[in-house]
């Protein structure tokens, strides 16, 4: 109270002095600022990856692969250099240390996403949560999509879809072998059709075998649907339109890109119209089914007509799309590694005995965990990080970042850094075993991200593949048909899917 008493007297007496004060401290802010940005520009420039006059690095980068160029370049370059994408600067971060700085540290200063123009169209202009600005936009669906879908609480509700899924699964792969036990099995194409069946029970509350689309004169079947709202679109978003790396030609019309992205747009919103407007019908007739539309509906009442249609599809293609990337090359390595599979397998037969398994189990069975984790690693489903712009001059791992500079933050060559995993090239569950990794933590690797923007669908990717590859190697011996080069990577869309489907023979185990 005497303090306060002070303060109020000083206020009371010497309002000159106040004002004197409260006049110069923007003055004083301005200074600091000054300090700061004086003392930041003071640090190390990023190292540069040289390249032609004019367009740069563009022809380093000519695959669809870059995040696999990327790494090369750390080898030479170090964990962060900076590379020229025609009129524009790119830092690109590999490693942990420095992607988490960036994801976590300094974020405030590079939180807004740089998309390229196939995906600012194909995300109605960041209209997702997964690539939406850190806004109040973003901080509201988010809450929605883990209260709903993604959350701890949710996923225990969406369990029955869970194990629904991998009995349909299991019944599958049981009648190719009653068929023939030398065919080969496309576990792609199985998992794919249930994975994507489980995305629409979520959104919608359903799966759809069919439906009838105004705007597209036809009726549409569910491996239709499939392709239109999570095949094409994954592929359109690799779209390159060359106006991405000179930006003061953004004027200068593309129109074979600006109407192959439009086609992919509008038949994408007539499908998803029909699927909104089937479901709308439903609810109105009384039928209650646990999904998010009915959660949207009733708890989102300010969303546009085309915000909900797109948070809608933002959980069709991500649970559709990335947890089969990581469960296909988890079997892909089981199916060539006996010796693994079968530890796997008597880990689970010592756990469950003659149950079934499922959820329950998996904390229970550590190397589960550890495949899991491996995988992801290896075979980071998701390799780059959407570009982020620095607003502001900020630093990191030492080196001075500008304001307005690009950063990509290279998932796979964090997850591929030899300071950081031992022989990382190798498919190596056994390391996840170390007792410095907690069992419980679902971000032993980037391939989730750090920070405030870190994945959240975690959670359900780890129950829905860990779930899928316990109950198929409980139940069956995986063989894998050899093809060559069968490793090879090809980036079909936004994501790492092998280059061919896993092609296998199973074998039931005797109970």
């Amino acid at each position: 109270m005497d303090t306060l008493n002070l303060i109020l007297q000083v206020v009371q007496t010497q309002p000159l002095v106040i004002s004197a004060l409260l006049g110069g401290l923007p003055l004083l802010l301005l200074l600091f600022f000054k300090i700061k940005r004086g003392l930041s520009s003071q640090l190390p420039s990023v190292p540069v990856v040289p390249g032609l006059p004019v367009i740069g690095n563009l022809l380093q980068l000519k695959e669809k692969k870059p995040y696999k160029t990327f790494t090369q370049f750390a080898e030479k370059y170090g964990p962060i250099y900076s590379i020229k994408t025609g009129s524009s600067t790119v830092i690109v971060l590999n490693s942990a240390q420095a992607a988490k700085e960036a994801m976590v540290t300094r974020y405030s200063s590079i939180s807004t996403r740089q998309l390229s123009n196939a995906l600012r169209m194909l995300t109605f202009d960041k209209c997702m949560v997964a690539i939406s600005d850190y806004n109040d936009f973003h901080k509201k669906v988010k809450r929605h999509i883990l209260a709903n879908v993604l959350g701890a609480n949710a996923q225990k509700r969406h369990r029955v879809h869970r194990e629904t899924m991998v009995e349909n699964i299991s019944s599958e792969l049981n009648e190719s072998v009653k068929a023939s036990t030398d065919l080969p099995i496309n576990f792609r194409k199985i998992f794919a059709s249930e994975l994507f069946g489980l995305s629409l029970k979520q959104a919608l509350g359903t799966n759809i075998e069919s439906i009838y689309v105004k705007e597209l004169g036809c009726t549409l079947l569910n491996e239709d649907i499939y392709k239109i709202l999570v095949l094409d679109l994954m592929e359109g978003a690799l779209e390159v339109d060359w106006r991405d790396f000179f930006p003061y030609l953004k004027w200068v019309p593309n129109t074979s890109f600006d109407t192959k992205i439009q086609k992919l747009c509008q038949r994408r919103q007539a499908v998803m119209n029909a699927l909104v407007d089937e479901q709308k019908k439903r609810i109105a007739s009384g039928k209650e089914l646990n999904s998010y539309i009915a959660y949207l509906l009733s708890e989102a009442k300010e969303l546009t007509d085309e915000q909900l249609c797109m948070l809608l599809w933002e959980v069709i293609i991500e649970t559709s799309d990335t947890t089969l990337v990581t469960t296909e090359w988890a079997m892909y390595e089981l199916s060539k590694d006996k010796i693994r599979q079968e530890r796997l397998y008597k880990d689970i037969k010592n756990v469950c005995g003659n149950e079934k398994f499922n959820d329950d189990y998996i904390s229970k069975i550590p190397y589960l965990g550890a495949i899991f984790h491996e995988t992801i690693r290896k075979h980071s489903p998701a390799p780059i990080v959407p570009l982020r712009s620095a607003e502001e001059d900020t630093q990191i791992g030492g080196y001075h970042i500008p304001a307005g500079s690009q950063i990509a933050i290279n998932i796979y060559g964090c997850n591929m850094d030899k300071k950081e995993w031992e022989n990382p090239e190798q498919w190596n569950p056994e390391r996840f075993l170390d007792e410095k990794y907690d069992p419980n933590d679902l971000y032993k690797t980037m391939a989730f991200g750090a920070g405030k923007r870190v994945c959240a669908g975690s959670l359900q990717a780890m129950l829905i593949a860990s779930t899928a590859i316990g109950r198929m190697v409980q139940e069956f011996e995986w063989n894998l048909i050899e093809r060559e080069n069968e490793e090879s990577i090809d980036t079909m869309g936004l994501t790492t899917h092998k280059l061919n489907p896993l092609l296998v023979t199973i074998k039931p185990r005797k109970s």
